[in-house]
């Protein structure tokens, strides 16, 4: 009877910890997994309960290379982890709350994937998120460096083009800083690339292969067309439709929720795909090459996003532009002048 109660006791732990749950026997956690649980990696979703946190931990979840996965939220990550954990996978699902919990939720992570913070409404900008996201990326990130600062950190909170040079500075000020472990998620805009061209081209999606760079807004956002897989040449009206749709893609689904919500389930797809690359690369797969924004010595700016190949450490190659025609050299100066500032401002944002 002692016996059984005692693996009650430790499953419920698992879906709601506290700190007298991590002295239990076999409850650290470092190494908390349940019995027959499958070897992996563990993996920390920061704004768990969000509406991009929720399909994104479901989806997660459901990949064989995670065993633990820690759902953070301030809010209702209690009921999303009950929920998750239902799904016969496994993975082990385990649930934290509130700022008390933060350190729990990382300590001994492997990668911290964050889609926290407020979502864009229809009017606005991605900067208009800034002065409230900024605030939420920078404490989360302040936990990062102290419980896992080893962890390959995907950053999804927007606006990506201020919020990964935030993360920058605070795994500076912590002495933690690993450039090649810091990547801001892009994905979502060579997923709608390879949807719209794939259109346009009546072919299938995944056949399909748009290089995107520059970054993570408006006019930052610059598909390379003329690098296409399948090779394909477009008009200039082509290339001007498709580039506008590529780069308005987000605003193309506010408006369509009419206020009801931004792009979430296509956002968790995109963040699910990414971080799937990322633990292939941490396993030691070869040739696992994903576009994101990092520190790069690509352009004169210290982010950019373009290719990279990921393994162990993070990013262990970041791929040249490749030749530009004229309409996306002209794009390139576009985006690089955005960027600056949006790059500037996060930075500022930590020194002031």
């Amino acid at each position: 009877m002692q016996r059984s109660a005692e693996r009650i006791a430790t499953i419920s732990a698992h879906l709601n910890p506290s700190p007298s749950s991590h002295q239990m026997e076999g409850l650290s956690a470092a190494n908390c997994r349940a019995k027959g649980g499958s070897p992996g990696f563990k993996v920390a979703i920061l704004g768990a309960a969000g509406g991009i946190g929720q399909p994104l931990a479901m989806l997660m979840k459901m990949n064989p290379l995670v065993s633990v996965l820690h759902l953070y939220d301030v809010a209702n990550s209690p009921g999303v982890t009950a929920d998750i954990s239902h799904m016969d996978t496994g993975a082990v699902v385990r649930g934290f709350l509130g700022p008390q919990q933060l350190e729990d939720a990382l300590t001994g992570m492997d990668l911290v994937v964050i889609p926290a913070g407020v979502p864009r409404k229809p009017g606005m900008t991605r900067d208009d998120l800034f002065n409230i996201n900024a605030g939420i990326v920078k404490t989360l990130c302040e936990g990062i460096a102290k419980c896992c600062p080893k962890a390959i950190v995907n950053i999804i909170s927007n606006p990506v083009n201020s919020t990964v040079p935030i993360a920058a500075e605070v795994f500076k000020m912590a002495g933690t800083f690993d450039p090649r472990r810091l990547l801001g998620v892009t994905m979502l805009d060579v997923v709608r690339a390879n949807t719209f061209v794939a259109e346009v081209l009546g072919l299938d999606p995944r056949e399909v292969d748009v290089p995107v760079v520059g970054g993570h807004a408006g006019v930052t956002i610059l598909p390379l067309l003329s690098q296409i897989k399948p090779p394909c040449s477009f008009t200039p009206a082509e290339t001007e439709y498709l580039t506008s749709r590529i780069q308005n893609g987000g605003t193309e689904v506010v408006e369509a929720k009419a206020g009801a919500g931004s792009a979430t389930l296509s956002m968790a797809y995109a963040a699910v795909k990414f971080a799937d690359a990322c633990l292939h690369g941490l396993r030691g797969d070869a040739a696992i090459i994903q576009c994101a924004f990092v520190s790069s010595q690509v352009t004169e700016l210290p982010f950019f996003a373009s290719k990279v190949r990921l393994g162990r450490s993070g990013v262990e190659e970041i791929f040249p532009l490749g030749p530009l025609n004229e309409y996306e050299r002209t794009g390139l100066e576009k985006a690089k002048k955005e960027l600056a500032t949006s790059i500037q401002k996060g930075v500022g944002f930590v020194k002031k």
